[in-house]
């Protein structure tokens, strides 16, 4: 394990969500974008070291500190996939957004095993972090579970795209969308629809 690297790791059936951050210990030699690489770099090679050790699946998305230059964004993705290349499960990475957003998705190798970890966060002495997948699914779902007892109406959710664009996946592991089941279980038609103006970790009720 690295020293100066943190990491708060919590499983979702298939989703994961993981914020960098750089703490309070910054170079001060260095410019902010300077500092956002140099941390985004050393996170990344701990991330894909803590997706093979926890054997983590599915779709991961990795909030990274912005990144104004393009080279630098490149660099990142280099990055993550060399930091990627020694893992035997079959996965993909795609390049960041422009808002530092990362897609990785890949196919786990053993049963899932729920395992929470600590680790220390990467140049900042453990005052910045990595956090992980909070259980959005979970939570959306417990929510339907209330709005359906005294909503009539068919529900609209919004939520982050990425998170919409996963709940509505019909092909692949699903043979139906994780919102088909909803309807189907709760009796009410359920749709979710993508708002970028929504963080990775929130969604909002449709009225």
């Amino acid at each position: 394990m690295k020293k100066g690297v943190y990491l708060v790791i919590e499983h979702t059936e298939a989703l994961h969500v993981i914020d960098v951050n750089s703490g309070k210990k910054v170079d001060a030699k260095k410019d902010q974008e300077a500092n956002a690489l140099a941390v985004n770099l050393e996170a990344a090679q701990e991330i894909a070291r803590q997706l093979r050790l926890r054997d983590m699946g599915g779709i991961i998305v990795v909030d990274f500190i912005d990144l104004k230059q393009e080279k630098n964004r490149t660099l990142l993705t280099e990055k993550m996939k060399e930091a990627m290349s020694s893992d035997k499960a079959k996965h993909h990475v795609l390049p960041p957004t422009k808002f530092g957003l990362v897609q990785i998705t890949r196919q786990r190798v053993r049963p899932e095993m729920n395992i929470d970890t600590q680790e220390d966060c990467p140049m900042c002495s453990s005052n910045g972090k990595i956090d992980s997948s909070l259980l959005l699914i979970d939570q959306i779902e417990n929510k339907l579970g209330e709005l359906t007892q005294n909503k009539k109406d068919n529900i609209q959710i919004s939520t982050h795209p990425f998170v919409a664009s996963y709940i509505n996946k019909k092909e692949g592991w699903f043979s139906s969308s994780i919102c088909k089941k909803w309807s189907i279980k709760f009796k009410k038609q359920i749709t979710i629809t993508a708002d970028d103006r929504l963080h990775l970790l929130q969604y909002s009720i449709v009225k």
